[in-house]
């Protein structure tokens, strides 16, 4: 299995591709005016206290109040409070906790009332982006996620990841997390520690605790609302949760980020730092590596799988609903059962993909083909499961209903990943999904450049319009050489809709 992260950059955002053997499984975008990433922590201040909802709504700068549980509180929230306090007035200048007295746990169904008072001053952490009309979701229960832990201030717990499931090995963690845990704070194992030695772990404690002191620096006579420790940016967070030795490359085609990278890489795998590479060409990085066919292919409501079966994708208000179509696949088995049991592992395979690749969250219902056999209905089931086992969002499958439905919950802490498919139809009013295309417009506006003089020209459309222009006998292209006596070199370009096009010079500028 090979995994490719494809890292492209523009003005306003970066693009993340990760390819696994080559099919696209998860895209990510990072705007330059995203100030609310899960894992910032803001010092913050109470709006107001809500009794009747048993929470708080927080001013974080953001336009709508971010919201605040009681049970997102933590159980040392008095601790905490009183820490901020400390700190903020400069009474507290020791930021380790070594000698700092906890205060009491607060009662498990307490009232929010209790604890917080409004224009308090409070610490909180992103985790949950801003969504649609809603703010963000936050917590006072604070966490500092490294490579290899999570360091939890004002805790003295200490757990590994389920996912290792070695008893000796969680044993030997624990041993080696309890001889270097500082005092005051609690250790969460994270599953790629699985086989480090104690230097490799110590050595994440020490960078999480610089960032903890260089946060708290920033407490004193800070305004409220104010970032005081920003997430990795998404390049590195994603590295940091995903990278692993089947990583075989990753490719970017900004210098800046390539050399921010390969610092990164070569902090933690020295031995991975050589694939890590800067992408120098003409052709744009999505589409050498067929990133942008995939993305067309993949984000309709329409999804085509192979065999000829498809999916239909639908998101309604209360749920996202996914339809399995056997397609032209229905005649090709010996009998029903078959055909149903290889369309739906087809399509099991694909939903995972699907739900992973626009970060779909909240209550998901497959309609599968209805199958009558009990282990075919058990074996799709325990296929979906482990294709789902790779997504790092919480997520809980339910067998199959008597109906042949299988209902998915997902965790989502970011906005859904729309990409529009759809386009301004030029022949009518509405949108359609291929509109066609005249050729008229581009034939006017050759004219005008090579009235201009210039030489060698270079068009750019989409593979569609490419194909139509240099494709029969005498190809459009050919008659445009009868007609100016100048060859037009023409590329496809797969992220261009269907009616863009643009007219380059010899040097590969755009001609207005």
């Amino acid at each position: 299995m090979n995994k490719e992260l494809i890292i492209r950059s523009n003005s306003s955002a970066i693009d993340f591709a990760l390819l696994k053997d080559g099919k696209l499984i998860e895209l990510h975008k990072e705007d330059d005016n995203n100030n609310f990433s899960v894992g910032d922590i803001y010092l913050a201040k109470i709006r107001k206290a809500v009794p009747g909802l048993n929470a708080a709504f927080v001013n974080v700068g953001y336009e709508k109040d971010g919201f605040l549980h009681y049970h997102d509180l933590g159980p040392q929230i008095s601790s905490l409070l009183k820490f901020i306090k400390r700190v903020s007035t400069g009474k507290l200048k020791d930021f380790s906790l070594k000698n700092y007295r906890f205060e009491d746990d607060i009662d498990k169904n307490g009232s929010i009332t209790d604890v917080l008072k409004s224009n308090q001053s409070i610490l909180v952490q992103i985790v949950k982006e801003p969504i649609s009309t809603k703010g963000p979701r936050i917590s006072s229960e604070l966490s500092l996620a490294g490579r290899y832990i999570v360091l939890v201030p004002f805790s003295n717990r200490i757990s590994v990841s389920q996912k290792i499931e070695d008893k000796e090995e969680k044993d030997r963690l624990k041993r080696l997390v309890k001889s270097i845990r500082p005092k005051g704070f609690g250790v969460i194992v994270r599953t790629v520690a699985e086989g480090k030695k104690v230097a490799d772990l110590d050595k994440d404690v020490q960078n999480l605790m610089n960032r903890w002191t260089g946060m708290c620096k920033k407490l004193y006579k800070a305004s409220t609302p104010s970032k005081v420790l920003g997430e990795l940016n998404r390049a590195n967070s994603l590295l940091r949760d995903m990278f692993n030795d089947t990583f075989t490359s990753i490719c970017t085609d900004e210098e800046a980020l390539y050399t921010q990278i390969k610092d990164y890489v070569g902090e933690i795998s020295p031995d991975k730092e050589s694939i890590v590479k800067l992408y120098q060409s003409n052709v744009p990085i999505f589409e050498k590596y067929g990133i942008e066919r995939q993305i067309k292919t993949t984000f309709g409501k329409t999804v085509s799988m192979s065999r000829g079966a498809y999916l239909v994708i639908e998101h309604t208000e209360a749920m996202h609903v996914i339809d399995v179509n056997s397609g032209n696949r229905s005649n090709k088995a010996k009998n029903q059962e078959d055909t149903a049991l290889e369309v739906n592992l087809i399509s099991a395979t694909e939903v995972a993909r699907q739900l992973r690749l626009r970060d779909m969250g909240g209550i998901i219902v497959v309609d599968f083909i209805d199958m009558n056999r009990a282990e075919n209905r058990k074996q799709l089931y325990n296929h979906l499961r482990d294709e789902m086992s790779d997504d790092r969002a919480k997520h809980k499958i339910l067998p199959p209903t008597k109906f042949g439905l299988i209902q998915i919950t997902r965790q989502r802490v970011r906005p859904e990943m729309n990409i529009k498919t759809r386009e301004k139809n030029p022949n009518g009013e509405g949108e359609i999904e291929a509109p066609i295309v005249t050729i008229d417009k581009i034939n006017a506006d050759l004219q005008k450049i090579i009235k201009k003089g210039h030489k060698k020209v270079t068009l750019t459309a989409h593979p569609f319009v490419a194909a139509y222009l240099t494709r029969g006998i005498p190809s459009p292209r050919s008659k445009w050489f009868f007609d100016h006596k100048r060859w037009v070199k023409i590329l496809p370009r797969d992220a261009y809709t269907y009616l863009e096009y643009h007219f380059h010079d010899n040097s590969g500028e755009l001609i207005e």
